[in-house]
């Protein structure tokens, strides 16, 4: 037998491949490289359904515009939130735990790496038979990314379209499930000696959190999706409001618990940011770990609110068990806040993001408390409060803690540090997008205008803010172009060797991925570069802090 080259490793057929090749990446099973693909191929959707809103904005920024008929600007406005929810912010979150938890609890790879390549190609194929839906002769889905029945089913969405969306939403949220339980199953029983649970960061005990949630509520979603099927071939079934609202309750008993999918990951990224960028330890910790926990149960207690103006759900326990949240994430504020205060605050790029993500996230969750009292839900539900509401959730807020984790991560991935001017740029733009496009959605909402809708009259008194708030996407999309350049910038310098190089600790970091070097080897951690002791949730500030003593120690005695 031929020797394989130095470097080349075997992967799942046993077979040498080299590590640079396409059919490496494709045919892995190194944790790494199977994270680095889902991050990847969720942030190419992350651009091709952002171009959708971009649409859909242009087409309202004026009143009675005609850039795209009735039909078209449905199948944007539910390929886009099923893009973004399905196979951007969820995968992306999941992703992120697959690269990350087996570093940072010390494991030399993911349990069971075969089913976690095999999840994320499920979440591929998935994305392809969504989007495929565009090329069929009554182009694709066109009932939102909830589809109530009897809306979606063949008598009144006929052709194939809401089809390929059922069977793709249904693989790419398998192989979500699939993904998630790998993650669950490493940092429960591949941690490293010493790590015991108590001492696993933040980011990690989010994951945990994640993945319970992933695994307790996604298969409420197959199920509700199997209904679905099962309506478009009889329609019948939904002639009954029984399986019309039944529908409902199993959609919404996924629908919510994900938003928290969505959120907990990034909140826990910008946590690891604000305590590495502050020079100090998170603040309650202990508190966090148990406030994402009893979140992650209330999370699904509560989705009857989204369904307050049907009259088939229970107002005052769903709103109770809604307001009751505030007590969780009152505790995970004040411990981002209680990290800020006093430290030594260091404001490069993924800082900006993470302190930005703050009161913004803050803005999606109050106004989630007002649309989780029946009073004010009855006003504003299927408004333009409600899509404020949501953006804010899961872009002022989500997407922000997804872009302090890119830059955060960055070095330790590629080996390489990006363009800060090109990041400082981007943050900027987002802020002034962000903010400018969603802000004026609540005086929408509020003032009657309606979801979905393709355009209004002028008399409606509309025009100002929805000009205000196109003019707030033009300024999203610079900056996500702004973004794609400078990675794809930075990532051909290194390819030429070009660009700088990061060290294996460029931010000091608190927890293990950053013992090991940049990128990691195979393994993670070798003889050279082993697992350090692990004393407490933050074992390398413990390490810096010890040989700080021992110095000062030294001083004195001299």
């Amino acid at each position: 037998m031929t020797a394989a080259p130095p470097g080349t490793v075997r992967e799942t057929t046993g077979k040498p491949v080299p590590p640079g090749s396409w059919a490496g990446w494709v045919t892995s099973t190194d944790h790494k490289r199977i994270g680095l693909l889902t991050i990847g191929t969720s942030l190419v959707l992350f651009v091709l359904v952002g171009v959708l809103a971009l649409i859909m904005r242009t087409q309202l920024a004026r009143p009675e515009q005609h850039l795209v008929d009735a039909h078209t600007y449905n199948q944007l406005f539910t390929i886009h939130g099923s893009g973004m929810i399905y196979l951007v912010l969820t995968p992306f979150a999941i992703g992120m735990g697959v690269y990350l938890v087996p570093l940072q609890i010390g494991a030399p790879g993911i349990a069971i790496p075969r089913l976690t390549l095999l999840g994320y190609w499920l979440y591929v194929f998935g994305a392809v038979v969504m989007l495929a839906g565009f090329a069929t002769p009554s182009g694709a889905h066109a009932d939102g990314w909830f589809s109530y029945p009897p809306m979606a089913d063949s008598d009144h969405s006929p052709g194939a379209g809401p089809d390929l969306w059922i069977a793709g939403v249904f693989l790419a949220t398998t192989g979500t499930i699939v993904m998630g339980w790998a993650v669950l199953w490493t940092v429960l029983r591949k941690r490293t000696q010493g790590m015991t649970m108590l001492r696993l960061p933040v980011f990690s005990w989010s994951m945990i959190a994640t993945c319970l949630m992933v695994i307790g509520a996604f298969p409420a979603l197959l199920a509700a999706l199997i209904l679905l099927a099962a309506g478009r071939a009889d329609p019948s079934v939904f002639a009954s409001n029984t399986w019309n609202i039944g529908y409902q309750h199993l959609f919404w008993f996924y629908g919510h618990p994900v938003v928290y999918v969505m959120f907990f990951p990034y909140l826990a990224a910008v946590a690891e940011v604000l305590a590495v960028f502050s020079g100090r330890r998170f603040f309650g910790y202990t508190g966090t770990v148990l406030s994402l926990l009893v979140f992650a149960a209330l999370s699904m207690s509560v989705w009857g609110h989204h369904m307050f103006a049907t009259g088939q759900a229970a107002n005052d326990y769903y709103s109770l068990t809604s307001i009751a949240l505030l007590v969780p994430a009152g505790v995970e504020y004040f411990g981002m806040l209680g990290t800020l205060l006093g430290g030594r605050l260091r404001f490069r790029t993924p800082m900006l993001f993470a302190l930005a993500f703050v009161p913004q996230f803050l803005i999606g969750g109050l106004t989630g408390i007002m649309v989780g009292t029946p009073v004010i839900d009855y006003h504003v539900t299927d408004s333009y409060f409600v899509v404020a509401h949501l953006h804010y959730v899961l872009f002022a807020g989500s997407a922000f803690g997804l872009f302090a984790a890119v830059y955060f991560w960055f070095p330790k991935v590629t080996g390489v540090m990006f363009d800060e001017r090109g990041g400082r740029l981007h943050f900027w733009l987002l802020v002034t997008g962000t903010n400018l496009t969603f802000l004026p959605m609540f005086a929408l909402g509020y003032e009657g205008m309606p979801r979905r809708v393709v355009t209004y009259a002028a008399f409606d008194g509309f025009a100002l803010m929805n000009l205000l708030s196109s003019i707030g996407a033009a300024f999203l999309a610079a900056g996500t172009a702004v973004f794609v350049v400078n990675i794809l910038w930075t990532l051909r310098r290194r390819a030429h060797g070009r660009a700088e190089p990061a060290p294996d600790d460029p931010w000091e970091g608190h927890s293990l991925e950053w013992a090991t070097s940049s990128p990691p080897p195979r393994y993670n951690f070798t003889p050279e570069r082993p697992v350090p002791p692990i004393t407490s949730f933050a074992p390398l500030l413990d390490l810096r802090q010890r040989r700080q003593r021992e110095r000062a120690g030294e001083g004195s005695r001299s």
